[in-house]
This record gives C-alpha cells, sequence and structure tokens, in this order.
C-alpha cells in the first residue's frame, strides 16, 4: 500500500458517494416547520391587546373602562398627575370639577401606550384603583389637592 489510489477496491479509503446529503435538509426543514407551528400557538395563546372604551367624569376624578386589564403605571410630576396605560385607544380630552376648580385631562397616543395627564393649577395628587366589572375592566382615579 503506497497510496490511496483505487486500483482493486481494497484500499481503506473509502469511495466518493455521488448521492446528495439529505439529512441537512430534513433537519432545516424540520427547524422551519417548527418555527412555523410555534408562531402560531404563539398567536392563539397571546391574550387579546387592552383597548380604552370609554372615559366618564366623576365628581372628584374619572372613570376608564377597558376590554380587560392594562399594565399601569403612574407618576406625581410637578404637581400633576400623570399615568400610563399598555392599552390602545383613541385620544381625548375633557374637565372636571374638583372643589368647585377646573381640572383639565388629557388622553394621548405615546410610543409606550396611552398617556392620561391630569392638570390643575395647584398640585394634585390621587389615587387609583381598578376592579373587572362584567367582563370589562373598570379603573377608577380620585383626585385630591396637594
Amino acid at each position: 500500500m503506497h497510496g490511496s489510489e483505487g486500483k482493486d477496491g481494497r484500499h481503506s479509503t473509502p469511495e466518493v458517494d455521488p448521492r446528495p446529503k439529505l439529512f441537512p435538509r430534513v433537519m432545516a426543514s424540520l427547524a422551519i416547520v417548527g418555527v412555523m407551528v410555534g408562531m402560531m400557538i404563539g398567536r392563539l395563546t397571546e391574550p387579546d391587546p387592552s383597548v380604552l372604551q370609554q372615559v366618564e367624569v366623576e365628581p372628584d376624578g374619572l372613570v376608564m373602562w377597558f376590554n380587560n386589564e392594562p399594565k399601569t403605571h403612574g407618576e406625581f410630576i410637578d404637581g400633576s398627575v400623570a399615568l400610563l396605560f399598555e392599552a390602545e385607544g383613541k385620544a381625548q380630552n375633557g374637565q372636571l370639577k374638583l372643589s368647585d376648580k377646573d381640572v383639565n385631562w388629557r388622553v394621548r397616543l405615546s410610543d409606550k401606550g396611552l398617556l392620561l395627564t391630569l392638570v390643575a393649577a395647584r398640585p394634585l395628587k390621587g389615587d387609583w384603583a381598578g376592579s373587572e366589572v362584567n367582563d370589562r375592566w373598570r379603573l377608577e382615579i380620585h383626585l385630591r389637592e396637594q
């Protein structure tokens, strides 16, 4: 055995297989099918996005109605109340009375959802609480002067 040339087929070097390799193609196809099925299952199990349905003015605040509970983040910034909801909806604004003084409120679209701001001529404080009522989410916002 001086070389690897195949004179009589008894050498240790295997012959080149002319058939295409199907194993990588099968594995790639299975991976693609797995990703697609996973995406379909993810879409089916994803909760519906929260949508602001209506805003009601109360004597000491607002009541906001959503189709389901949104993630909420609230802050008091320079005497105003700001609430950020991970929800969809339309921009709205209005005015309410608190101790016979005007409070302006505005819902606007932001890059992270809906932003509610409540502003008055004097500093405001407030608290909010939500509950489920008739398959909808009711968020009550109560304001008071600081």
